[in-house]
């Protein structure tokens, strides 16, 4: 059975009424998902999806008590500390429990929306999505979950984000998820964008038609491969 875990995280929604105020970020999201289900049509294998859109309910900044909780034995947590890392520990197994993790975002500032950075930092946990050992050098983390598959579906305002690109070096949205999916558990990072939103001419046009594109083979080919 496939799980798909999809997290949206642009405060704008797929049914405005100005098509310019619309989600790019989230119609591509429901465009890979779409061509995912019908392509798996053609398959016995059942499949769940899990959606989450954070901008919608937002999880919660992490603070000293949350981070106390954490580092706290299991056995000795209050139930007030149980209580606070409640919402991380269903994060944590909604993770667990996919295949293919789908995000969808706009880039904020050049980096992730806020409520995006808060669900990593409420997921990447040590003991739950990573261990911590310095029998392993300088680099003592590892991660817990494997074999996991990390689509970004993204959009900017700007352009040339891509390597080698006149903006690789202010790209700290795309680079610093695909960092992170290390500690989900993400064997494969895919990284699809749609460029040249505020520019609002043809560019973006051939940009938003080449996203959808890649969307739709990326979905066909992982809807029927292990990853």
């Amino acid at each position: 059975m496939r799980h798909i875990l999809r997290l949206d995280a642009s405060v704008r929604h797929n049914d405005a009424t100005q098509p310019q105020h619309r989600s790019i970020s989230k119609q591509l999201g429901d465009l890979f998902i779409d061509t995912f289900l019908a392509t798996r049509l053609n398959t016995t294998a059942e499949m769940s999806i899990m959606h989450r859109d954070l901008s919608q309910h937002p999880p919660h900044f992490i603070d000293a008590e949350w981070l106390a909780a954490v580092f706290s034995e299991p056995s000795a947590r209050s139930e007030a500390q149980s209580a606070l890392l409640a919402e991380s520990d269903q994060y944590i197994a909604e993770v667990e429990k996919a295949d293919v993790i789908l995000i969808t975002t706009p880039m904020y500032n050049y980096g992730m929306p806020a409520v995006l950075k808060a669900w990593f930092d409420q997921v990447i946990r040590i003991h739950k999505t990573f261990s911590f050992d310095l029998e392993r050098g300088d680099f003592p983390l590892e991660p817990i979950f494997s074999n996991k598959t990390l689509v970004l579906l993204s959009s900017t305002g700007e352009f040339g984000f891509e390597p080698s690109g006149i903006r690789e070096h202010m790209n700290h949205l795309g680079t610093h998820i695909k960092v992170l999916s290390h500690y989900l558990g993400a064997q494969y990072f895919y990284d699809i964008r749609c460029e040249y939103q505020e520019f609002a001419d043809q560019r973006h046009q051939d940009s938003l038609e080449n996203a959808k594109q890649h969307t739709i083979a990326l979905a066909k080919r992982l809807s029927n491969s292990a990853h």
